[in-house]
């Protein structure tokens, strides 16, 4: 199978990069477009603004990698449509899958994943046209004099095809070894460090208005490396070759964001490119602890916070949408947890640091070591919801059932005697039930546990009081009602 390398900012090398697997078919767009209606404006499932409307606010995009067989499920494409508005395919782009043999083009899997971001009106980064990993082997095994005529090609043929597609192109990916020298690949090989301009200058006739980077990883600080990708925009943009940007993947370990992040990508901007975070995960040694998942959100912050505070960063996107479909823990056995939301697509703290960083409002998640958070523990919609002291909860509910769908109206009474400010009641769905709408509630996620949290305006139940709200679902067989329900976290009676 192929492999990325990546190296961390420790000296000891690390383990090579897998690819991830590419999958079958696609959700159709009906399926993912009432997954994603599912998902509120705001921390997943909580009333309030989504990431990409807040990051869109402050001038910038919040994006996110798929693979094809991410759109078969259901919950993080739900996720991802209505959080994020950048989307990178994180392998469909790549040479071996585009152009496995001399002249016979794929482009089947990445045009599902573009199908996909503009049903959910993202912008596509495509990645990446030339790199030394999952390259064909035939190309590599090309005589020199030909490599040239066989990136040029590749080059206008991808490009061509995308043409008006898309927001930017990684052109050339991973160019520099750790000491800041070129790669001995077979681009390099044959034509030297000019390679880089000839496929920007390529890229450039075949679209005219793409944007244009270069990307690489642990040139995040200042560093060797860092310094031959600034020497090299540098000489590129003296030479008047076409270079819009630089991506700084920022494949981090949690605690080790560079002190010199801000500074870097300044001196990157003030040569007059933009500069962009394309691939940001932050992993963390497993099990993940309170403390660590605490520093990832720090870290989180740091660079949306750095981002924001650099005239020229036009982004954030970070490399998958969850930890269940991270590639970390297939990559570096023993780390994992990395992204903001967690394996069953619930936000973390990362995810609320950064919500505030952008300006959003949200109550923080308390860390958690489990992988499958309970409703007591998922975020809260900002007002804060009542404490537990004087809160007693009654659920009743009817549903309504046919062949393979149904809706089911809540009611919950408040039987304390405090007055409820903000509410979200915790349930679990029947096996095989897959909510598909939802009214006077926001409900995620789609299926298993899960959370419906009250609009702005039906977050007060008084005692004595109680509101009412209702969601239709799918169904396999078993069409009946949740049987244990949370109200903020207290035990709910039912009848």
């Amino acid at each position: 199978m192929p492999v990325r390398t990546l190296r961390t900012p420790s000296p000891t090398p690390t383990p090579r990069r897998q690819r991830r697997a590419l999958g079958a078919l696609a959700a159709t767009a009906a399926a993912a477009l009432a997954a994603a209606a599912l998902l509120p404006a705001g921390q997943a499932g909580a009333a309030g603004p989504t990431l990409r409307s807040l990051a869109e606010a402050k001038g910038i995009y919040f994006g996110t990698a798929m693979t094809q067989s991410d759109l078969n499920n259901s919950t993080l494409t739900a996720v991802a449509g209505s959080q994020f508005g950048m989307l990178t395919p994180g392998n469909e782009m790549k040479w071996d899958t585009v152009e496995s043999s001399p002249g016979n083009f794929n482009y089947g899997p990445a045009d599902r994943l573009v199908a996909f971001a503009q049903t959910h009106t993202m912008k596509v980064r495509g990645h990446t046209l030339v790199w030394h990993n999952q390259l064909p082997s035939w190309v590599s095994n090309l005589p020199g004099s030909q490599v040239q005529g066989a990136m040029r090609n590749h080059i206008t043929n991808e490009v061509g095809h995308y043409k008006g597609k898309l927001y930017a192109w990684d052109v050339v990916n991973e160019m520099f070894n750790e000491d800041g020298s070129f790669r001995n690949d077979a681009f390099y090989n044959a034509m030297g460090s000019g390679f880089v301009a000839d496929a920007l200058r390529t890229a450039r006739a075949a679209d005219p208005d793409v944007k244009l980077y270069l990307n690489d990883y642990n040139i995040e600080g200042q560093n060797a490396k860092s310094d031959a990708m600034y020497n090299l925009v540098k000489t590129l943009k003296s030479q008047g070759v076409p270079l819009d940007g630089v991506g700084f993947q920022a494949h981090f370990i949690v605690g080790q964001v560079p002190s010199s992040l801000k500074a870097n990508l300044q001196r990157f901007t003030a040569l007059g490119v933009n500069v962009a975070i394309t691939e940001l995960d932050d992993r963390i040694p497993l099990p993940a602890s309170s403390a660590n998942l605490a520093q990832q959100a720090t870290d989180y912050a740091n660079v949306v916070n750095t981002c924001l505070a650099v005239s020229g960063c036009v982004g954030v996107t970070q490399w998958g949408t969850g930890d269940a479909d991270s590639w970390i823990p297939g990559t570096f056995p023993g780390y994992g947890a990395a992204t903001m939301y967690d394996n069953n697509y619930q936000p973390k703290p990362a995810y609320t640091a950064s919500v505030n960083a952008l300006g959003g409002a949200t109550n923080s998640p308390s860390p958690s070591n489990s992988p499958s958070p309970s409703p007591s523990s998922s975020p809260s919609p900002s007002p804060s919801p009542s404490p537990s002291s004087g809160v007693g909860c009654k659920v009743t509910g009817a549903v309504n059932a046919w062949n393979t769908g149904l809706t089911d109206n809540l009611t919950i009474t408040n039987t304390g005697s405090s007055t409820v400010t903000a509410w979200t009641l915790g349930f679990t769905l029947p096996a095989g039930q897959t909510v598909t709408s939802a009214w006077n509630a926001t409900i995620t996620p789609s299926s298993g546990q899960v959370g419906a949290r009250n609009l702005s305006y039906n977050g007060t139940i008084s005692p004595g009081g109680s509101t009412s709200f209702g969601y239709q679902a799918n169904h396999t067989g078993d069409a009946g009602l949740p049987t244990q329900f949370t109200l903020n976290g207290t035990p709910c009676t039912t009848g």
